[in-house]
């Protein structure tokens, strides 16, 4: 009998907004391959024998994504329950639609279970809607860690910045130069409120604010680090408003 695999989205890393199903699913598993983005809680209530870290950390130490793909198959093939891990949603920038692709094309039976993506609920957590009638009536949601093997960026910072809606750009923070400065000589004012999000949900998390023209400084002298949401737009002003 073939192993189900069931792509399972942790959410934002607090395991209290894991939800019902996700919390079951994981108990149940006799497998659990997760990335780095779980919170640490999650990963740590899960039993060491039966979870394998397949993580990946920009510049540094990662499993391949061919190689994750082979492991889900052995797995299932040997006929266990195996939950993928990942943070947020499977679906937002977590590669679940090429992990579920390559699985269906080999007779695999798949779930996705849904998670809470951290594009929301990182900034929330702080004060920061991602839509306010005031602020943003649109959101765009934008990956800042394209695929390395493309040709040129995918992303149409121009027509972003003629939105008039919220950015939020997930895995963003090492590319933030370069969209920050794409943004500005599309025309988006340099006075745009920018907030950035670290480990958000997370017992560390912390947020700060800058806007497009000076975030960047921001970044470095308050040391922020991967993983981190950045809100562009009107709403990252929104950040301590009313807060004593």
């Amino acid at each position: 009998m073939t192993g189900t695999v069931y792509l399972v989205g942790s959410g934002p890393g607090d395991p209290e907004l894991l939800t019902v199903k996700a919390k079951r699913l994981i108990e149940e598993a006799d497998v659990v391959l997760h990335d780095k983005l779980p919170g640490p809680e999650i990963i740590e209530s899960i039993p060491e024998g039966k979870r394998e870290d397949v993580g990946k950390r920009a510049g540094g130490e990662r499993t391949g994504q061919a190689e994750i793909n082979e492991r889900l198959a052995e797995l299932a093939r040997e006929g266990q329950r195996v939950v993928r891990l990942k943070g947020g949603d499977p679906f937002v920038f977590g590669r679940g639609g090429e992990e579920r692709r390559y699985l269906r094309e080999r007779g695999i039976p798949v779930e996705v279970v849904p998670g809470i993506t951290s594009a929301i609920a990182a900034p929330a957590v702080f004060g920061i809607p991602v839509t306010h009638r005031d602020h943003a009536s649109s959101v765009s949601f934008v990956t800042g860690h394209e695929d390395p093997t493309k040709g040129e960026s995918a992303v149409d910072w121009g027509a972003l910045a003629a939105t008039g809606g919220t950015i939020v750009v997930l895995m963003g923070v090492g590319k933030l130069p370069e969209y920050t400065r794409a943004l500005r000589e599309a025309g988006m004012d340099p006075e745009t409120p920018v907030a950035l999000v670290e480990r958000g949900t997370w017992p560390d998390g912390r947020a700060v604010v800058g806007t497009l023209e000076t975030i960047v400084s921001v970044r470095d002298d308050e040391g922020i680090e991967p993983p981190a949401v950045t809100v562009i737009g009107g709403v990252a002003g929104l950040y301590g408003e009313g807060e004593k």
